[in-house]
């Protein structure tokens, strides 16, 4: 049976765009006309030796402007057809309902079993489906002036007479620096600048999830094999690629009937309102409602694996631009005691104190602000990552 880890944690609530081979689109919000209002709509998958995440949430009206209201009340687990049985719970301030999934099971059928308002919804119930590695993450800088792209080349699938569908997703990572760098300070008592190091951090590290959930199918690939599908792009003057970059892609193999689904509500995301589009509620679903004939927006996907692999971008491999930016230190030329005593108390390090005095040249001082100085103010942490080691991608 099933196991669940008693440890919860914040994480990805999923489905925040998606992106196929030819575009993205923004978070759905499912907006449709009064007499098709508070439709239960269920994001999520199920996916083993992973933390699961489900968002429900009802549909609004088209002149509703507020943010989706998302239904907290819900009880959420994940069945199996062997009678297992793993209760995912809200995640304590966040919008989705988690849980850790052990192995699954490949001849056993899994599904989603919701409880709320008095009704019982279902996901069908489906084997989960293996996924193989990936082969490849490469970054391609077409020309010096060009975006950063980022190409993905899964593994040769084991049936090339199949098309086979897939689903993409990304964590990255990448180092700070400060916008400025001391290594001495101001002694009130000496009245100078004294050598001190190591006052702030050198550098730091942010972390990000993707945006967008990537799909694609191997249909236009011959022997049915995608290589060098273009997953997203960084801009070359982003900070993301000034010093040192990685990202880790997750892959997932998916069914048909998924992709579809993704497609129609890209369709349905992008052109609402059109005089041919799909109403949400006539967006394929594979959750259905078995209390009563209420209509339900979403589908539920069961991955057997899901596949990884971590590539690095060094600035010095590619023509990263690095905007101009003015100098935002404060500059006093030979200044007094006092002066400097009033910059210190206000919070202010000293950066820079070239004395050239005794040539017949001036004090020149430079001053910053700790926010300049410790990349921590901007999100980073610096304690470096354990894979930041790492000399090449790796696939996992």
């Amino acid at each position: 049976m099933m196991k669940l880890r008693k440890t919860l944690y914040t994480a990805l609530c999923l489905m925040a765009g998606l992106c196929t081979l030819s575009g993205c689109i923004e978070e759905f919000n499912a907006e449709i006309p009064s007499d098709e209002t508070n439709l239960l709509v269920v994001e999520g998958s199920i996916r083993a030796n992973d933390y699961n995440t489900f968002i429900l949430s009802r549909t609004q009206t088209l002149d509703d402007s507020d943010d989706r209201v998302i239904e907290n009340n819900a009880s959420v687990s994940v069945r199996g057809t062997d009678g297992s049985e793993i209760t995912a719970y809200l995640v304590p301030y966040s919008d989705c309902y988690g849980c850790w999934i052990d192995a699954l099971n490949s001849n056993v059928e899994y599904y989603l079993h919701i409880e709320v308002d008095g009704e019982v919804y279902e996901s069908e119930p489906q084997k989960p489906m293996p996924t193989e590695g990936i082969s490849d993450v490469a970054c391609v800088q077409n020309t010096p002036e060009s975006d950063l792209d980022i190409l993905v080349t899964p593994e040769s699938p084991d049936d090339p007479s199949t098309i086979h569908y897939y689903q993409w997703t990304y964590e990255e990572t990448w180092e700070v620096h400060p916008d400025y760098t001391t290594n001495m300070y101001y002694d009130v008592n000496l009245g100078k600048g004294i050598f001190k190091m190591h006052q702030f951090p050198e550098r730091g590290w942010i972390n990000d999830t993707g945006s967008t959930i990537m799909v694609g199918s191997s249909r236009n690939y011959e022997s049915q094999h995608i290589e060098k599908l273009k997953l997203y792009d960084i801009d070359r003057s982003d900070e993301r690629v000034h010093h040192r970059y990685s990202g880790l892609i997750h892959q997932r193999a998916i069914s048909k009937a998924e992709y579809e689904y993704e497609l129609a509500r890209r369709q349905a995301g992008d052109e609402m309102g059109g005089l041919f589009t799909p109403m949400p509620s006539a967006l394929p679903t594979n959750i259905h409602c078995l209390t009563s004939s209420k209509r339900v927006i979403g589908y539920i996907g069961c991955s057997l694996n899901t596949s990884a692999y971590r590539f690095f971008i060094n600035a010095d491999d590619y023509n990263i631009y690095y905007p101009y930016k003015p100098d935002m230190r404060y500059w006093a030329i030979n200044p007094s005691n006092a002066l400097c005593l009033r910059l210190v108390n206000d919070g202010m390090y000293l950066c820079i104190w070239k004395d050239e005095r005794l040539s017949g040249g001036e004090l020149e001082t430079a001053w910053a602000y700790e926010y300049q100085l410790d990349v921590r103010y901007r999100g980073a942490y610096i304690y470096e990552p354990d894979f930041w080691k790492l000399e090449e991608n790796v696939s996992y």
